[in-house]
C-alpha cells in the first residue's frame, strides 16, 4: 500500500492560521496518522491507539496539525476546562469516537484542578499533581484508558488488549490507576528495580486485578528496549493484541496539550505570553506543548529542563544527537538517555535545527543543583518543589539570567510526597501526605522480579 503524503503546515502558515477558517479542512479530511518511518499505511485514531506503534515501528504523527479557533484563544477564560479539552482534541479523533462518548471521556480526564500558582513576580508553577496518582501523567493515562476501553467494547471479537508499558517513575502509577479494572484490557508495567521512589513503586504494584508489575533488574532504557522488542516480535503479536501506554501512543501524548491551554487561560498578561519550562525525560510532555504552540496557542518560548541525562540539551548545544546510557538521579522520571518523542519534535520543525533553536532551549541540571534549588525556593518563597520541578526552576533561573524581562512558568509534574525520601533529609521537614497516599503506602507490593531479558518478558506475556 502506498503512503499518503503527509500534510504539514509551514511555520509561517501556522502563525497566520489564527485568522484562517480551518473548519472545512476537518469536514473534508478525516484525521489520519502516518508513521515517521514512512513504511506503513496511514491509520485513523482508533487504529493508531490500539497499535501504539506503526507496523514499521515508527511513531504515529498526525497528517494535519489542527489550528484552534481565534475565538477560543481570545475568549479562553470563558470556556470550562472540559470545553477547552474537547475543542482541542476533537480534530485528532475524527469519527473514531462519537461526540457524546468523547465528551464523557474528556470530562472524566480533566475532573481535577490544574492551578497556576505564583512563586515570584517572574516565576509561576502550573501544578499538574492534583489527579488521582499525584502526577501529570494522570491526564494522558485517564484519556487513553477510556479510549481503549471504548474500543474494546466495540470490538466484534471481544479480544483482550494487553497494554505494555515501561516506566521511569510516574507513568506506571498513572497507567495502573487509569486502566484499573477496565473491561477487556490487561496491563503489564516494567519498571527498573530500585530506581523509582517508594511511593511511585507502591502506586504501580499494589492494585492487582488486571494490573501486573514486572520489576526489572536494569535501567529504564533497558525496560523500554524490552517493550520495543516485544512490539517487534511477530510471533508474539500474532498471539496477543499489544499496545503501549507510553507517550509514544497518540492517545497518551495528544491530551497533554490540555495543560498548556489551561496555563494560558490563567495567564493574566495575554499581551506577553510566558516562557514555559518543562522537566523533560522521554519528551512527550514538551512535545505536546510544542504541538499546542503550533496549533496557535501563544507561548513565547520553551525550555527543556533535563537532569544529567541530557541527550537533547547536548544536541541543541552541539547539533550532534548522541543517545546515552541512562544514569540514575533524584529526578528519576527524567532518567532517559534516548527519548522516544524527540523524533516527533524534529518532525514538527521539518528536521531543521535552526528553526527549532528559535523555539526551544535546553539546560542540564545536576543533582546537587537540584537539591540546592529545592532548599532555596522553600526557604525564600515558602514553595515546596519536587525534584523534577526543582530541575525546571533552576533551568528557568538560568534562562532569566540571559533574558531578565521574560516571565515564565515551570510545570510542577509531581506532588513532593512522591519523593519524600529525597526531600525530607534536605529540608528537615515532613512532607504533607495526602490521605490517598497514606492508604497506598500501607498496601503490600505485588511484583514479579525479572532480569533485563526480552525472552523472559515474552514468557510472562504468553503465560
Amino acid at each position: 500500500m502506498s503512503l499518503s503524503k503527509p500534510v504539514l503546515l509551514s511555520l509561517t502558515r501556522l502563525r497566520q492560521a489564527q485568522t484562517d477558517n480551518f473548519s472545512n479542512l476537518y469536514t473534508e479530511n478525516k484525521m489520519k496518522y502516518y508513521s515517521l518511518n514512512k513504511q506503513s499505511p496511514v491509520a485513523d485514531f482508533a487504529t493508531a491507539t490500539i497499535l501504539g506503534q506503526a507496523p514499521d515501528k515508527g511513531l504515529y504523527f498526525p497528517e494535519i496539525i489542527p489550528q484552534v479557533s481565534k475565538e477560543l484563544i481570545d475568549n479562553i477564560e470563558n470556556y470550562s476546562n472540559e470545553a477547552i479539552a474537547f475543542e482541542v482534541i476533537k480534530p485528532y479523533i475524527g469519527d473514531a469516537i462519537p461526540k457524546d462518548v468523547l465528551e464523557k471521556i474528556v470530562a472524566e480526564t480533566v475532573s481535577f484542578e490544574i492551578p497556576l500558582v505564583k512563586i515570584t513576580d517572574a516565576i509561576f508553577s502550573l501544578e499538574l499533581f492534583h489527579g488521582p496518582t499525584l502526577a501529570f501523567k494522570d491526564v494522558g493515562a485517564r484519556f487513553m484508558s477510556r479510549c481503549l476501553g471504548y474500543f474494546a467494547t466495540q470490538s466484534q471479537t471481544k479480544e483482550k488488549i494487553t497494554v505494555l508499558v515501561a516506566t521511569s517513575g510516574d507513568t506506571g502509577g498513572a497507567v495502573a490507576n487509569g486502566f484499573y479494572d477496565v473491561e477487556g484490557v490487561e496491563v503489564v508495567i516494567l519498571y527498573p528495580s530500585g530506581k523509582v521512589s517508594s511511593v511511585q513503586e507502591k502506586q504501580l504494584t499494589t492494585l492487582g486485578k488486571n494490573i501486573h508489575a514486572l520489576e526489572v533488574d536494569g535501567t529504564f532504557d533497558e525496560c523500554q528496549q524490552m517493550v520495543k522488542a516485544a512490539f517487534a516480535d511477530v510471533e508474539l503479536n500474532q498471539k496477543i493484541k499489544l499496545t503501549s501506554a507510553n507517550s509514544i501512543n497518540v492517545a497518551r501524548w495528544l491530551p497533554q496539550q490540555f495543560y498548556y491551554f489551561y496555563l494560558y487561560k490563567q495567564w493574566k498578561d495575554k499581551t506577553n505570553p510566558p516562557v514555559v519550562t518543562v522537566p523533560s525525560g522521554n519528551f512527550g510532555n514538551i512535545c505536546a506543548g510544542l504541538l499546542a504552540q503550533q496549533s496557535c496557542l501563544p507561548i513565547k518560548h520553551f525550555i527543556a529542563a533535563c537532569n544529567v541525562n541530557d541527550t537533547v540539551p547536548d544536541f541543541l548545544r552541539t547539533g550532534n544527537y548522541q543517545p546515552k546510557k541512562a544514569v540514575p538521579t533524584i529526578s528519576n522520571a527524567m532518567d532517559v538517555g534516548d527519548p522516544s518523542n524527540f523524533i516527533r519534535i524534529m518532525q514538527m520543525f521539518y528536521h531543521q535545527k535552526n528553526s527549532l533553536d528559535k523555539t526551544l532551549t535546553g539546560f542540564t541540571i545536576t543533582d546537587n543543583e537540584t537539591k540546592e534549588t529545592l532548599v532555596s525556593v522553600l526557604k525564600k518563597h515558602n514553595y515546596l518543589l519536587d525534584p523534577h520541578g526543582a530541575v525546571a526552576y533552576n533551568a528557568l533561573q538560568q534562562y532569566h539570567a540571559q533574558h531578565p524581562n521574560a516571565k515564565g512558568v515551570i510545570l510542577e509534574t509531581a506532588h513532593p510526597v512522591k519523593f519524600y525520601d529525597v526531600i525530607e533529609p534536605l529540608t528537615n521537614q515532613k512532607v504533607p501526605v495526602p490521605a490517598s497516599v497514606e492508604e497506598q503506602i500501607k498496601k503490600e507490593k505485588m511484583s514479579v522480579k525479572i532480569s533485563a531479558d526480552t525472552n523472559l518478558l515474552k514468557e510472562f506475556l504468553l503465560r
